[in-house]
């Protein structure tokens, strides 16, 4: 019986396409003669196109097909390695992907992994990252789908984001708070300035302190370091939680970010003062070097913990996760290697009742973040999205980026990402020949470094 029907699918030219899994020849013939023009496509070419508008340089890989007008872009911005990355893609994404079928997303982005043996490295990643993005923005223009119909359909409306407020004082910090809830924003993360209250140099509250650490006065390190007093650095954070959440009230979601930048006991000493404001989240209140202070930081305090931007391997979020350690995982979707394996990360934490909250700064480009958005829309365990303003450049450069309305962000309906990248205002904006060397050097009154 098999065989006879397997000569009459061969006869007719079907058992060679391989459609011996449909029940019937007629159904089979179906099958082909819908799907007759998806013939299979091969990669022609990958490269970086590098921009630096707003003094921010972002990456993005471009993939060209033997299919006439059929590209894919996809974002492996990583600003401070932006050369680095660039030469990865140009030089070794290039020969290692042209020939290989576009479809096999899986395929290649596992190949394309292991290639170099060794791997987890984010330069490499953020590479792959691109790579990956724009293979899932082929796949949705061929299939004439936007990508989150690609990934299961949409879960949500809109995505649920959180905006950025700041200031210098906690009433600073208050008033920007309520400018966003004028706006719709439900989630707002509040910092007083910069990471670790860099700023907040003599002493908050104390100008008896000399503004000036000691590490400038005997001119160790360079100049431009940064310094913080992880005493002053504490005291504000109370502070400007018990401010906001008495001028803004209980209805708008409190974050922070810590940003990995206190010891571990300190952290656990400040998650555990804040507990009565009931942040949404803390966030990175550890370094990855730090991940084994995590049971210890749940015995003492119930806040909800974001964690994960500086991931780079799943060596790094498997156990935590699978033990419950933290309630939102916080990667970087191009620094772990673009949407597939953020997916695989997403479902790991639907098993674990852990939530998303990609990363997604200023220095991602509007690809990326339609990546985060078309993932933020398909899972069920979503959490909530960082949100950012893209300026007119940054629209003429990237048309059909996503947009935020009343604290919700959306994705047009186009095929694919739905953004697409103007070259020629791109090519306006050069990146630096010097990248930007200094962010993460933030130094103790001693002098010595503090690790984000």
């Amino acid at each position: 019986m098999k065989s006879t029907r397997r000569n009459l699918l061969k006869g007719l030219g079907l058992a060679s396409a391989g459609y011996l899994g449909f029940p019937s020849a007629t159904l089979a013939g179906q099958y082909q003669q819908k799907t007759k023009g998806l013939s299979q496509v091969k990669i022609t070419k990958v490269k970086a196109i590098a921009t630096c508008p707003h003094g921010i340089e972002l990456i993005v890989v471009k993939v060209e097909t033997s299919e006439p007008g059929l590209y894919g872009i996809g974002c492996a911005t990583f600003r401070q390695r932006a050369h680095a990355v660039v030469a990865a893609i140009d030089s070794y994404l290039n020969d290692f992907c042209i020939g290989r079928d576009v479809d096999n997303i899986e395929d290649i982005w596992q190949a394309t992994y292991q290639s170099s043996y060794w791997r987890n490295g984010p330069v490499l990643n953020n590479a792959l990252s691109g790579l990956d993005q724009a293979l899932w923005d082929i796949k949705g223009k061929r299939a004439n789908m936007p990508v989150y119909q690609l990934l299961g359909g949409k879960c949500r409306f809109g995505i649920d984001c959180y905006a950025h407020a700041s200031g210098n004082s906690p009433g600073e910090v208050s008033e920007s708070v309520q400018s966003f809830m004028e706006r719709g924003f439900r989630h707002v993360r509040i910092q007083m300035g910069g990471y670790g209250a860099s700023q907040l140099l003599g002493g908050y509250g104390d100008q008896k302190t000399p503004a000036a650490p000691d590490f400038k006065q005997q001119k160790f390190g360079m100049p431009n370091d940064n310094y913080m007093d992880s005493v002053v650095y504490t005291k504000s954070v109370l502070d400007m939680f018990a401010t906001v959440r008495s001028q803004c009230g209980e209805k708008v979601e409190l974050l922070h970010d810590i940003h990995e930048r206190v010891q571990p006991m300190e952290a656990i000493r400040l998650i555990k003062g804040l507990e009565e404001f009931r942040p949404f989240f803390i966030e990175d209140p550890f370094s990855p070097e730090n991940n084994r202070y995590f049971p210890i930081l749940r015995q003492q305090t119930s806040v909800p913990i974001a964690m994960g931007e500086l991931f780079n391997s799943p060596h790094e979020w498997t156990d935590p996760m699978k033990n419950q350690w933290f309630d939102y995982i916080r990667i970087h979707v191009s620094q772990i290697g673009g949407i597939t394996p953020a997916m695989k990360v997403a479902r790991l934490g639907e098993a674990f009742n852990i939530r998303t909250a990609w990363h997604g700064p200023g220095d991602v480009s509007p690809v990326g973040h339609a990546a985060n958005a078309h993932i933020d829309f398909a899972i069920w365990n979503f959490g909530i999205q960082e949100s950012v303003h893209f300026s007119d450049t940054l629209k003429e450069i990237f048309p059909g980026s996503p947009w935020v309305e009343n604290g919700y962000m959306y994705v047009n309906e186009a095929p694919g990402h739905g953004v697409d990248i103007n070259e020629k205002e791109a090519k306006k904006y050069p990146i630096p020949a010097v990248q930007m060397n200094n962010w993460t050097q933030l130094r103790k009154n001693d002098g010595t470094l503090i690790r984000p």
